[in-house]
Order: C-alpha cells, then structure tokens, then sequence
C-alpha cells in the first residue's frame, strides 16, 4: 500500500533526510499530532535519498517535499543539495533544512542551494506542529511537478 501512496500524483510525500531516530520519531510525531496524513519516506543520509530519488533503490515516489538534516554520516546535507542542484532532473527539488546547526556559514550555503527554507529543530520545540501546519498548508496550495525519474526512461 505504501508504494501504491508513494506513486499517487495527487498524495505528497515528505522525504525524511535524517539520521537520528529520535529526531525522526519527534518530526513524525508532530505531523500525526497535527492530523497530517502525507507519506513520511525516512532515509537516513544523502545516499539512500539520491538512490531514492533517482530510482535505484525502487520506484520514487511521484510528488514530495524534502525535509533535510545536515550533521548526518556518509553524505551530508550540504553535499547532497550541491549533489542535487548539479543534476538536471533534481536541481528544482523543493528543499526545507531542519537542523540542529545555527552556524550562518552553514545558513548561508544552504541558502545558496536555494533551500525553501531553514528551520533550527531547536527553536522549533513546541511550535513544531505549527511549523509542520505551516508545511502543510504551503504544499496544499502549491502545484507540483511528478518525480522527473519517473517520467524518462
């Protein structure tokens, strides 16, 4: 049933770029606190997301929103918007960070990456699920384009 959700062009999914469980459990937390039933598709670094993305670790998945840590092992959360912005197919990915990084080197690159936005976990505390309702409300008036992996052979 999750591939089938994944696939539906009208369902948006969020693609969790995050290592820490408890950090993943919290933000999936706040979105069923906030009754949003969007798809969360947990991966754990830069490398499962690109492999994700691309199709080479199964199908992608038709509309999604990424929500990205930076401090992550393998690959990065920098490394993997200067990996996406570099490939044709991905480089217009709509990006949030949610990091615990409040260094403005680290603002500022992601900002260059064109991110749509940057969103310390620590200051989210209990206005997370107002965030998360502010995601919400944002992706539901936006269009979307489909997955551009799954559109070329």
């Amino acid at each position: 049933m999750a591939d089938l959700q994944m696939n539906d062009p009208t369902l948006l999914n969020i693609i969790l770029i995050e290592d820490d469980d408890g950090d993943a459990k919290a933000i999936r937390r706040a979105f069923s606190k906030a009754r949003i039933a969007n798809p969360i598709i947990r991966v754990t670094d830069g490398i499962e997301a690109l492999a994700l993305l691309r199709g080479e670790s199964g199908t992608p998945p038709a509309s999604y929103v990424i929500l990205l840590d930076l401090n992550m092992p393998r690959m990065g959360g920098l490394e993997f918007l200067s990996r996406i912005r570099a490939d044709p197919r991905l480089q217009k990915e709509i990006v949030f960070i949610t990091t615990t990084s409040n260094d403005d080197r680290d603002k500022s690159e992601a900002y260059a990456h064109n991110v749509a936005g940057y969103i310390l976990k620590t200051k989210a505390g209990t206005d997370f699920i107002n965030l998360v309702g502010t995601l919400d409300h944002y992706w539901r008036i936006v269009e979307l384009p489909t997955n551009p992996y799954l559109t070329e052979g």
